[in-house]
């Protein structure tokens, strides 16, 4: 039977509450803690992942893949962390963390989430200096969260897995087809785990509306928050451009407002295009 259309607020704030949102790991916590000292002890940070065998594994394959490109593999956290540092260390430890909550063996969707999400965050972390001037990591921890909350949209709602494949095949805006069906999209849910997890307050808001193109083009939302948005939209374009020579259907209602947000230009685009292809190998 069909959700009713159209829901409060203030059920949809109750969605949220009734989700059953992870915490945020204790090693992560642990890890965040560490890196808000005045001097952060790598020793101590090295120590703390190499206790989950299967994590320092799992981060050591992302820091020995193609996109970090180092000369010289890692071959021990200790070694990654003199590598790339703290801060790309907790970023990927964060993304690592984020998937192992989020896992149900027996989704397609989320396979399929799983399969395009990191690509995506490190295209957008790829375009973040040369299309928008900002942060690497920042960009790369938002755009990794961006769309987290499709695996607890996956959890709370029984009837969301046939509905999302019917929305890709039909190529619909994603989280406009969640809110006319469920009184919520994935974007809000998102943020709401960003929030428990500890980011920072722009990247919880740029989470929030990530999908809220037709606020780009005005003087209401911070220039961070809007180029955040911007940039995970091109991403997103640049990611399935990339695999299916189309452009994907949010690209079709807010392209152009991410482009003028990030004071940029379609050329501009196809050649950062090239450029993302080549490194990822997509």
């Amino acid at each position: 039977m069909e959700q009713e259309v159209t829901i409060r607020e203030n059920d949809a704030e109750q969605i949220v509450r009734d989700l059953d949102i992870p915490p945020c790991p204790e090693i992560l916590t642990k890890l965040l803690g560490e890196m808000r000292k005045d001097e952060p002890d790598y020793r101590t940070v090295s120590n703390m992942v190499s206790e989950d065998v299967s994590l320092a594994a799992a981060m050591l394959k992302t820091v020995n893949s193609a996109f970090f490109a180092l000369r010289n593999k890692a071959t021990s956290v200790r070694q990654a962390l003199a590598l790339l540092g703290l801060r790309n260390v907790k970023e990927i430890v964060t993304g690592l963390l984020l998937r192992n909550s989020l896992m149900k063996a027996d989704s397609k969707v989320l396979e399929r989430f799983w399969e395009t999400s990191s690509d995506i965050a490190q295209a957008a972390s790829l375009l973040a200096k040369p299309l928008a001037g900002l942060d690497r990591e920042d960009v790369y921890t938002f755009a990794l969260f961006r769309d987290c909350g499709i695996p607890l949209m996956v959890l709370r709602f029984p009837e969301y897995e046939d509905f999302y494949s019917e929305a890709v095949s039909d190529a619909q805006p994603l989280a406009e087809a969640e809110s006319a069906k469920f009184g919520i999209d994935h974007a809000r849910v998102g943020a709401e785990l960003a929030r428990t997890w500890h980011l920072p307050d722009e990247t919880c808001n740029a989470i929030a509306m990530s999908h809220e193109y037709s606020k780009l083009t005005g003087d209401d939302m911070p220039v961070k928050e809007r180029k955040l948005i911007a940039l995970g939209l091109v991403a997103e374009y640049v990611y399935s451009r990339c695999n299916s020579d189309e452009p994907s259907p949010d690209w079709t209602v807010g392209g152009n407002a991410a482009i003028a947000a990030l004071g940029t230009s379609e050329e501009a685009i196809e050649e950062q295009l090239q450029m993302v292809e080549g490194i990822l190998a997509l």
